[in-house]
């Protein structure tokens, strides 16, 4: 009888024990995500002249860096600079723009501001409707209604 009572008296205070030791345990620290540049310097870039720049930082062991980059390709013309910068080719300006995560894309005007950005893998409708959309806004239907822009 006495062997049985010190056995649950010893399971009482594992309990206790394991309920404190939860409440003590803080909550996990906020999590930061990837950050995405703002401005670049169009002079770092091919075409500085290029009334728009879609810059794509990838890596040559990523696979989806090079769906990006094959996507990506198919928008340059005389208005639009197509680079793709591969960390491997060029780690320096990953790191001048601080590229943590690849693929980034970055579509930007002729003053290097950042107008749109995809971080990932991306449809190639949605890249070319937002390069689309920033050389002529409201040119591409409203995402939720269909609706034209004004």
């Amino acid at each position: 009888m006495e062997q049985l009572l010190l056995v649950a008296l010893a399971m009482v205070v594992a309990v206790v024990v394991s309920a404190v030791l939860r409440r003590r345990r803080t909550d996990a620290p906020t999590q930061g995500g990837f950050e995405i540049p703002t401005q670049l310097d169009r002079g770092d870039f091919v075409l500085p002249q290029a009334p728009w720049l879609v810059a794509v930082f990838t890596s040559a062991t990523c696979n989806t860096c090079a769906d990006v980059a094959t996507k990506a390709a198919v928008l340059a013309s005389n208005e639009v600079a197509v680079q793709r910068i591969d960390f491997t080719e060029d780690p320096a300006l990953h790191k001048r723009y601080r590229i943590d995560a690849v693929p980034t894309l970055v579509i930007a005007d002729a003053h290097g501001v950042v107008r749109n950005s995809f971080l990932g893998p991306v449809k190639a409708q949605d890249l070319w409707a937002a390069v689309a959309e920033c050389r002529e806004p409201g040119s591409t239907p409203d995402p939720c209604t269909g609706a034209q822009g004004d």
